[in-house]
């Protein structure tokens, strides 16, 4: 009688187990990351038009300082897992007019948008992590504690995206946008949803992926 099959491996337990997943989750510890990129030259000619489009725009320097920050600070091991647990779009054509947007699995990780010729940026994190009795119940959203993470009271915002553990901040300003990815709180809540969806398998919008603002992401250019 032949031994049952083990499930297979699925997303970043493929190269990071959970206790390594949990130590960077909450700060402890960076894990090891690829120095080679695997790259496919094809698809990164074919979004270089519209990432030289955004680079035109008065808000670029800012979305790309942004994802510089969200590439470092957000994603685990972000050369391995490039493409194919995550991936970033360049002017969407999806509804929203989203500048930039990040993906993983099935799921929109992360966006940012024109606010003038300043920025604004929606993340979706689990609204468990952001309520102040870890429920999920809508009425007890930590409001407080959301408006301190941003510069002004009036630069934090939320909706309720569809799902059960799902919730969507809406951050306005560049100077905002940093101090939230500061706050550890926030940082952490982040950093689990994006476990939680790279978790879930191969990134479903390779075929979206553009390597330019990637570079940003990874620090392989500067402005």
């Amino acid at each position: 009688m032949s031994a049952p099959r083990r499930p297979a491996t699925t997303g970043l337990r493929r190269f990071l187990d959970l206790r390594q997943q949990h130590d960077w989750m909450q700060g402890k510890a960076i894990p090891d990351d690829v120095e080679d990129r695997t790259q496919d030259l094809e698809l990164r000619l074919k979004y270089l038009a519209r990432s030289e489009k955004l680079r035109r725009l008065p808000q670029a320097p800012k979305v790309l300082e942004t994802l510089r920050r969200y590439g470092s600070d957000c994603i685990p091991i972000p050369r391995r897992t490039e493409r194919y647990y995550w991936s970033v779009s360049c002017l969407p054509s999806t509804p929203g007019k989203a500048l930039v947007r990040v993906n993983a699995s099935w799921m929109e990780l992360s966006s940012l948008y024109a606010d003038g010729e300043d920025i604004r940026a929606l993340f979706l994190v689990h609204l468990s992590d952001f309520t102040t009795d870890r429920s999920l119940d809508h009425g007890q959203v930590d409001e407080a504690f959301l408006e301190r993470c941003v510069t002004t009271p009036e630069d934090v915002s939320y909706i309720f995206p569809r799902g059960e553990d799902i919730f969507g901040i809406k951050v306005r300003g560049f100077v905002s946008i940093g101090k939230f990815l500061a706050t550890r709180r926030a940082l952490h809540g982040i950093r689990a949803f994006n476990l939680t969806h790279m978790n879930r398998g191969r990134n479903a919008y390779q075929a979206s992926h553009c390597y330019s603002l990637a570079d940003h992401m990874l620090g392989e250019v500067e402005g």
